[in-house]
Parts: C-alpha cells; structure tokens; sequence
C-alpha cells in the first residue's frame, strides 16, 4: 500500500513574533510551496491541518504563515516538526517520474534476474539521486544513472540494475 502524506518540509524555526515559520523544504522543487493552500503539520501524536496565509522564500528555506496563526508563542512547539502533503495535493507526476515513498521496499534485481536486495532509502545529492539497497546485510549505495539503473517497474515494485564496477567492495 503506497503511503498517503509525502513530507515537503521540516519546520526549522519560528520567523519574526507574528506566527511565522522557517521550513527547510524536503522536496526536489521547494517552489511548489508558492501554490499551497495547505499542509499537513505531523505532531507525532495527530496530524494537524493548516491553511497556508502567506509564502515567502529566504536563502535556502521557506518562510510560511499559517492562518489563524498569529504569535510566536502558537508556534514555537512546532519546531522539528515535519510538514506533509496528501497524496491527492502532491503535485502531479510527469512521464517516467515517481514518489520516492512509492519505491521504497521494492525488490533490486540484476539484469541477469539475479535477487540483490531491497531499496531501503533515496538519497538527494546534487548530481544524481542515489538508491541505498540492503545486500545481504550491508548497505550499497546505487547512483541513479542510466549505466545503473536499467528499469524501474513501479507496478511490480521491482528495480533492475546493472552491477557497475566498484559498487561492491570485494
């Protein structure tokens, strides 16, 4: 079962004393937060939603006024807390792209049909994204990269790779 929220952003800190928050985005194009209504703040305990008032971008991060929100105090105990989407808010996928939640667990194969291991995690590098995949215990960080990464079946929830020299210390 896919998941229903992705996370877009982590609140970093409050901003100013009149309610607003610093968000470090987690997502691949932070600019998507300029047509957000809302999010979903994820407390631990419930998942809380807010209405978007106002968006600003500072340096590297976003700077958010939630509606209703109007004081540092209403604020502060949101810090570290992640911000979500649901699936039906998220934006629209383009051909060949994918939730990265969506991938996780899948099965890694090689293109011999060979079992290597389970896609644990996705790391955002500047150049390419990198697949971590459980092998036999250890972890094996894959380049997301065509000489890699052969198919991706999102169906099937099965990953296709080609063992590039040097990935596995032998």
């Amino acid at each position: 079962m896919a998941e229903d929220y992705f996370r877009v952003g982590v609140i970093a800190n409050t901003h100013g004393i009149r309610g607003e928050v610093k968000v470090f985005p987690t997502t691949d194009d932070p600019g998507r937060f300029q047509g957000m209504k809302e999010v979903i703040l994820d407390t631990g305990k419930e998942k809380k939603r807010l209405e978007i008032e106002n968006t600003r971008f500072f340096k590297n991060l976003v700077i958010l006024k939630f509606k209703g929100i109007n004081n540092i105090n209403d604020v502060e105990q949101y810090k570290g807390m992640d911000l979500l989407v649901s699936r039906e808010n998220a934006i629209p996928l383009e051909e060949g792209e994918y939730y990265i939640a969506d991938i996780l667990g899948a099965r890694v194969v090689t293109r011999e049909g060979e079992e290597f291991g389970i896609l644990k995690d996705v790391l955002t590098t500047g150049a390419n994204d990198v697949y971590v995949v459980d092998h036999q215990g250890k972890e094996v960080l894959l380049p997301v990269i065509p000489d890699c990464i052969l198919e991706r079946d999102m169906e099937k929830k099965v990953v296709t790779i080609h063992l590039m020299k040097g990935l596995l210390d032998e």
